[in-house]
This record gives structure tokens, C-alpha cells and sequence, in this order.
């Protein structure tokens, strides 16, 4: 019997399509799982979202957006129509200079790796270089096409959603990291043992793997929860 109550437990936590995480100040934060790496962070009333895919969420039933972030330009990660359902005439909108590109609106700021800006609520948001590093596979995020993830600083956390990566220096350096989504899909990101090495190295308090599914090489999830749960807080959500 126990151990069927903890596989229903577990089984519940992965479908969770909503969580709230308390930042440092008490400020309550909440994220939800659309799919893939689909998602949006609440705070204070205001909805932001990263990367909106139609696949993953019926987009013209949600919150407006105050705004939204796209890491890159791949079908996965920039739908139009999806970002059309969620914004209105005030909604920001900020993209690589890719994605702008395709989405070619006066309304996207372009972003560019390690800069910052600052959004409603006191929230700075900084970038940080997001690309593939194994040879072989650099073509999938090329480190010069200037594809971005971003930290949202919210109530004192610092929340890192990092884009379609690979463990690079930039994401090894970064600081006080609260919480952390990275992405584990072969071969397109991380492998279970990168995702590892970068957990290691930033040490976030809570790791939410996503963008684990969508190819054939399947992510060994077991292996990565087991081998990181020293480190951190491992949640796995509805991110596949």
C-alpha cells in the first residue's frame, strides 16, 4: 500500500500544472508547466511568460500577458499565434534578435547575452549566453546567433530559465541561484551528466528539468533526479 501511495504521489507531482515557490522575502512566485519549455512565472498579479507554444497550452484561455520572453527561434520556442492569444496593446514582448526577426514587430526589444533591464514590480531581468559546446552539435545553438536565457530577479531570488543550452562557462559562473530550469534532451542540450555538472556548479536550490522530450534519445530522469538530489531540490514537472 505504501508504495502505491507514493507512485500515485509521484505521478501527481509530475502532472502538476501549477506551483508556488516563496522567494527570499516572502514574496510569493507562481510557475506553470504548459509542456516542453513552455511556462509562465505569476508575481504580484502579472503574468510572464517564456516561450509559448501552441502544442504545449491553449493560449487564448490564459492570463494576458505582461511579458513575454522568447529564448530562440526554433518552432519549439517561438509560435506567433501564441504569443498573439496571450499579448495586448501593453503586453512587452523580448526576443533574441533572431526571433525578432521572424516575428518582425516594433514591439519586440531585442536581447543580447549579458545584458539586464528592468520590468515592472522591480524585477531585473539579465541575460546569459545560451549555446551548444560539443562538437558536433554546435549547430543546433550557435553560439553566435546570441541566443538568450534569462534570470528573472524576483523578491530577493534569483530564477534562471536558461534556454536550449549546454553546461557553458556562463552558466558554470552564475551566482545565488534559486531556482533553475535546464534543459536535458539529447542531442539538442544537455546530457543527464552536463545537466549534473551544471547543477554542481550553480548549486540552485530548487532544479527543474525541462525540455526533456521531443527525441528519439530518450533522458534517463531516474538517473538525474538520483544524482543530483545531493545537490538540490529536484522537481520534476510536466516539462517533457
Amino acid at each position: 500500500m505504501m508504495i502505491s501511495l507514493f507512485g500515485l504521489d509521484s505521478c501527481a507531482k509530475k502532472d502538476m500544472r501549477t506551483e508556488t515557490y516563496k522567494t527570499n522575502d516572502g514574496t510569493n512566485v507562481t510557475f506553470k508547466f504548459f509542456g516542453h519549455a513552455s511556462l509562465a512565472i505569476e508575481t504580484g498579479g502579472k503574468w510572464i511568460y517564456l516561450d509559448p507554444v501552441s502544442q504545449y497550452g491553449d493560449f487564448k484561455k490564459e492570463h494576458k500577458a505582461a511579458a513575454v520572453f522568447i529564448t530562440h527561434s526554433h518552432f519549439d520556442h517561438l509560435d506567433s499565434k501564441a504569443i498573439d492569444d496571450l499579448t495586448e496593446k501593453r503586453t512587452m514582448i523580448f526576443s533574441d534578435h533572431t526571433s525578432a526577426e521572424k516575428l518582425n514587430s516594433k514591439r519586440v526589444t531585442v536581447m543580447k547575452p549579458s545584458k539586464e533591464i528592468m520590468l515592472f514590480n522591480n524585477i531585473k531581468v539579465e541575460t546569459v549566453a545560451a549555446y551548444n559546446t560539443t562538437a558536433g552539435h554546435t549547430q543546433f545553438h550557435p553560439k553566435e546567433r546570441e541566443d538568450c536565457g534569462y534570470i528573472f530577479n524576483i523578491g530577493g531570488s534569483r530564477i534562471y530559465i536558461s534556454g536550449d543550452t549546454e553546461n557553458t562557462p556562463e552558466m558554470k559562473s552564475l551566482k545565488n541561484i534559486d531556482v533553475a530550469f535546464l534543459p536535458v534532451n539529447q542531442p539538442y542540450t544537455m546530457t543527464v551528466d552536463q545537466a549534473i555538472d551544471a547543477v554542481k556548479a550553480i548549486l540552485p536550490k530548487v532544479f527543474y528539468p525541462y525540455h526533456y522530450g521531443g527525441s528519439d534519445q530518450k533522458t534517463d530522469i531516474t538517473r538525474l533526479t538520483e544524482e543530483a538530489k545531493p545537490y538540490t531540490d529536484v522537481r520534476i514537472r510536466n516539462m517533457e
